[in-house]
């Protein structure tokens, strides 16, 4: 048994998911999928996989391992929690079915893999321009765009927080 099967079984590597996904597509399930780093989970985070839950039957969540935050150029002290960390609090939630961490620059290979009835992004994104949007069109998918709870992001609680260890 490996750290990540003691945390949460709701966090799969690329064979387990394709079982998985072997079941839910015998099932009838329609699969949502979206993305991110999920740094510091906050209630904007909740708002925008609930309702990304909303969409279908079972919601798979991309994860970026910690190498791939770097690369995303999100700050220098980023990701503020490891990996395991993020996956495993992002599987805590009930409404999220499978988490899977990806260490690509985008989850292009992953939604591949995954072939999402729905894919799913923040609405700051136009559809055409969201990685897998040729995957999911060319299955006959939907692209969704959810719009961002104002007043949270995981960038304005860092530089809070910075704010008040300077004083």
């Amino acid at each position: 048994m490996n750290k990540t099967e003691l945390i949460s079984n709701k966090i799969m590597n690329l064979e387990t998911i394709s079982k998985a996904l072997a079941v839910w597509e015998l099932r009838g399930k329609k699969i949502v999928f979206t993305n991110g780093c999920f740094d510091l989970l906050h209630l904007g985070h909740i708002d925008y996989l609930s309702k990304a839950k909303d969409l279908g039957d079972i919601l798979i969540v991309g994860v970026n391992t910690d190498d791939s935050v770097k690369r995303l150029n999100k700050g220098e002290n980023r990701p503020i929690t490891d990996e395991l960390s993020r996956a495993s609090i992002i599987a805590s939630l009930f409404f999220v079915d499978a988490v899977v961490l990806f260490d690509e620059d985008t989850p292009h290979e992953l939604i591949k893999i995954v072939q999402p009835d729905v894919l799913v992004k923040g609405s700051d994104y136009k559809p055409e321009d969201i990685v897998g949007y040729d995957v999911v069109m060319a299955k006959k998918g939907e692209i969704r765009t959810i719009d961002y709870l104002e007043g949270y992001s995981t960038t304005a609680i860092e530089l809070k927080i910075r704010g008040n260890l300077n004083k």
